[in-house]
């Protein structure tokens, strides 16, 4: 969408502050899908892939360090493009930036909004109706986890012992395990591990099993 045309749907709103609609984010993609895995799994929503992270895990299939900086303006632009009030802020690190200007805009339109982030920044009260913290502890044990409260707990699973996560534990309403998907090996070896994790959850209870069936299904 061209600025113009987005100045026409947004920036002619009176509720809009122009400081808002001036803030810049490093954005990798904008895109319009299923939520592949975990709680939300089948419910369509808009993805904001932010760029730049804290942390550099070996399975992570997203191109951070290559993004466009873009307005606020222009992201509530392209948001407002699909028929879809339900955003998820990704990355990349999201909390890495000031989502505020962001919030202010996107739910004077009612949008609900949700972040997956790896903890170790701390989310401010009020910014999302959804938390879901990814903690990556298990791949650096020396990087604290902040965001000790959330909506979900999401853990990639490599072989970690889950007593791990005891005490996060119970701060989340949902704790999930989900295999570690590498997309450069075998099927064979993803199913390896697919299977190690369901028997992991089978044997430990208030776990759930996560599985990333987009990937499944070909689609982002």
């Amino acid at each position: 969408m061209k600025e113009s045309e987005s100045c026409l749907i947004a920036g002619d709103d009176p509720v809009d502050n122009p400081t808002d609609l001036a803030v810049t984010y490093p954005i990798v993609e904008i895109f319009h899908s299923v939520q592949g895995e975990a709680f939300h799994a089948g419910v369509p929503h808009v993805f904001i892939r932010f760029g730049t992270c804290n942390l550099r895990c070996e399975w992570c299939d997203t191109d951070f360090m290559t993004f466009t900086s873009m307005t606020a303006l222009d992201i509530l632009g392209d948001v407002m493009e699909y028929d879809c009030k339900r955003i998820i802020f990704t990355g990349g690190e999201p909390m890495l930036h000031d989502l505020w200007p962001l919030h202010r805009l996107l739910k004077a339109r009612g949008y609900n909004l949700s972040v997956e982030t790896n903890g170790t920044i701390e989310v401010p009260e009020g910014l999302l109706d959804w938390v879901c913290v990814s903690p990556k502890d298990q791949m650096y044990p020396d990087v604290k986890i902040r965001q000790r409260t959330g909506d979900e707990l999401k853990c990639v699973y490599v072989g970690q012992d889950l007593t791990m996560y005891d005490d996060l534990r119970q701060g989340f309403d949902h704790a999930f395990l989900q295999p570690c998907y590498m997309e450069a090996e075998s099927v064979e070896w993803n199913g390896k591990n697919f299977a190690e994790t369901e028997e992991v959850v089978k044997k430990n209870s208030g776990w759930r099993l996560s599985l990333q069936t987009h990937k499944w299904m070909g689609v982002d």
